[in-house]
């Protein structure tokens, strides 16, 4: 049972991971997620969460099978 948890941009370059998994049974929510692949980083308040393809919040529920994409907030000019 695993959930695949990924990192866009400057958050793959501040936490060093590109991708992980990390067992279902260990996290409820997106945030869980962020917090077990991270090893306890806090997740900033600004960050942008994908369930499945789709944008969300942190404390969306997750199962296993799921995949978490993270992302840095996105800015344009």
């Amino acid at each position: 049972m695993t959930i695949k948890v990924k990192f866009f941009a400057s958050l793959r370059e501040s936490t060093g991971l590109r991708a992980v998994e990390i067992d279902a049974s260990r996290a409820e929510t997106a945030a869980d997620a962020w917090h077990l692949a991270t090893g306890g980083r806090r997740l900033p308040d600004d960050v942008l969460v994908a369930l499945n393809l789709e944008y969300t919040h942190p404390r969306v529920p997750i199962r296993d099978g799921d995949e978490i994409a993270f992302f840095p907030p996105v800015t344009g000019g």
